[in-house]
């Protein structure tokens, strides 16, 4: 099959290439045509719309559609954001539905600076393996996790003459008003087109959600089904932030057939002005020069107080690289969240620690924590699937207890010029793990702080949660690998395995014993800012114990707002859905 695709480059961290499954299969492309390439845009040329008039017809909507989706791809050329794709291959459980037996992950940064270009894509050995002999020797392709990070683009060359488009009614996703259409790619338009159904919002005729796949696909290759989403980041910006892919029962190879779920999530569009926003516009003001401090803060420091505040530069220099490349969330109510619990277990064990211990949040899904001098880090997705606060407290208590053990980071950090290096060599340099020894002296002190705390009765939860844990390990392999720091499991060792006594027996098939969660539904993460916040949400009561899903992917169902700089709302004028269907064909 010959054809062309949209270029998406990535600056992958090759630390967290994985495997990953199922030969033959590709993920998604669309084929150019020999149309006039749109003129880049910026940040500054982000026009409402290009017409004052609201559109009267559906035609002169789908106008506006268009015109929309040709600004976002030129506009998506000038974003960076990070790309993460986390991959479970799923089974058939008589009880449970489907529960996932192999995992794979992938993180990078999506480029789309460079524009088109004609290599194939139809799986091995054509442009897959040119692609990855360019990332890595060692990795074996089957899946392509390019291709995830290309459902974020519907068509990049989005036309009325390649599609037959039908006005379905009006919905609402979120508070955000839209107009469902139908889009089926004609026999002419070649291969690769989308097909499935669009959401556009009623304004300013931005899509904010496709759900479907792309037609037709080759007899050697397949196309996989996807549900993508955009949020509306800035006025009248709308940008990818999550993708939602999974097939129940694709069969290839004849007699097998690939389940599976996946989740791509993009963040850190804004990542250059993370931090930094009041940097030139705080007031500063001059003392008189004959002013003196005769405090002991200005005198100089100790020699314990001076190595003191050479390990706080190592973690500072450390934490703001993190933070640059948009692994690290700036500070925020999380970290206030587990710097609560840190203090019930300061405050309950009587431990003086200076300086003061700090808390922050890792971005990403893999399951660990760690610490960088005094700040204690955890990542989204093991916040994520903790069941309650004393499993919080466990994790947070052992990195506590490295603190307390005197633990110290490696200070070759305090040199600025070891913080000049590309983002995709970030997990080659940092390394923030312990040693067994440092690591078996942590779970014994670790136990003896929640021995003293408020959490001391209600261990059994955290035990059930390792349990959970240990038990899904072996077919998790990838979530729960720690890429900076420690995980709770590293080979066949269970980290506070001592907790597993004072557990009961797990039961995933037992409704009410919740012993983790699954992924995404506590941490909420602004893709432009990369703020994480904690996710509002009401508990749900389950139905049965499929609806537990521990530590699994599940679909992504955003509340869509929107972002307005006046009050009034402009509402779409289109044929009425009583006289729109079928609606006429878009030409």
């Amino acid at each position: 099959m010959k054809g062309s695709m949209r270029s998406f480059r990535f600056v992958w961290f090759p630390v967290l290439l994985a495997s990953c499954f199922v030969s033959g299969v590709v993920a998604q492309t669309t084929k150019n045509s020999d149309s006039d390439t749109p003129t880049p845009a910026t940040m500054t040329q982000l026009p409402a719309s290009t017409s004052a008039t609201a559109p009267t017809s559906f035609d002169q909507v789908i106008d506006r559609v268009v015109e929309r989706e040709h600004f976002f791809v030129a506009q998506m050329r000038h974003m960076h954001p990070l790309v993460e794709t986390y991959i479970q291959n799923m089974k058939p459980d008589k009880e449970l539905g489907a529960v996932p037996v192999a995992d794979h992950y992938f993180l990078g940064r999506l480029d789309m600076s460079n524009g088109t270009d004609d290599r194939a894509f139809v799986g091995r050995p054509g442009f897959g393996r040119r692609m990855l002999d360019s990332l890595t020797s060692v990795y074996s392709l089957h899946f392509l996790p390019l291709g995830f990070a290309q459902m974020v683009m519907m068509d990049d060359d989005f036309q009325k003459r390649f599609y037959n488009l039908t006005f379905v009614r009006r919905e609402f996703l979120g508070e955000t008003r839209c107009l469902v259409i139908d889009v089926q790619p004609k026999a002419s338009a070649g291969k690769g087109r989308f097909l499935g159904r669009i959401w556009v919002e009623d304004q300013d005729y931005n899509i904010v959600r496709f759900n479907g796949t792309y037609a037709p696909h080759a007899s050697t290759s397949f196309y996989l089904h996807f549900d993508s989403w955009r949020l509306n980041m800035r006025p009248g910006v709308w940008l990818p932030a999550y993708v939602y892919s999974e097939e129940s029962d694709l069969k290839y190879r004849m007699t097998q057939a690939l389940r599976f779920k996946a989740q791509t999530r993009l963040w850190g569009y804004d990542i250059k002005n993370l931090g930094r926003t009041d940097e030139f516009t705080s007031i500063q003001v001059d003392a008189p020069q004959e002013v003196k401090d005769q405090s002991e803060a200005g005198q100089d420091a100790t020699p314990v107080e001076a190595e003191r505040m050479w390990q706080r530069q190592a973690e500072d220099n450390a934490v703001e690289r993190l933070q640059k490349i948009g692994l690290l969330a700036p500070t925020g109510d999380v970290d206030k969240v587990l710097t609560t619990v840190v203090n019930n277990l300061v405050v309950t064990n009587n431990l003086d620690i200076q300086p003061e211990i700090r808390a922050r949040v890792l971005l990403t899904a893999p399951l660990e924590s760690f610490t960088i001098g005094h700040t204690i880090v955890v990542s989204r997705g093991l916040l994520d699937v903790l069941p309650d606060e004393a499993s919080l407290a466990m994790v947070l208590s052992l990195e506590l207890a490295h603190i307390a053990l005197g633990h110290q980071l490696d200070t070759r950090y305090a040199f600025n010029d070891r913080m000049f290096f590309a983002d995709e060599d970030t997990f080659s340099n940092f390394n923030f793990q312990r040693s067994r020894r440092d690591e078996d002296d942590a779970d014994k002190r670790a136990l003896e702080l929640l021995a003293n705390s408020p959490y001391k009765d209600k261990l059994g939860n955290a035990g059930l949660f390792l349990k959970a844990l240990q038990d899904r390990a072996p077919d998790l392999k990838n979530l729960i690998r720690a890429r900076l720091g420690d995980g709770l499991v590293y080979g066949k060792t269970l980290r506070m395995s001592a907790l597993l006594n004072s557990a009961p027996q797990l039961d995933e098939r037992k409704k009410d014993q919740i012993a983790a969660l699954p992924l995404g539904g506590r941490i909420k993460v602004d893709p432009w800012s990369s703020q994480a916040s904690l996710a509002k949400t009401k508990p749900v009561a389950l139905l049965s114990a499929r609806e537990k899903m521990p530590f699994e992917v599940t679909p992504v169902f955003p509340y869509v707002t929107r972002i307005t700089t006046t009050g009034a709302e402009r509402v779409a004028s289109t044929v009425p859905a009583a006289t729109a269907s079928p609606a006429p064909e878009a030409k």
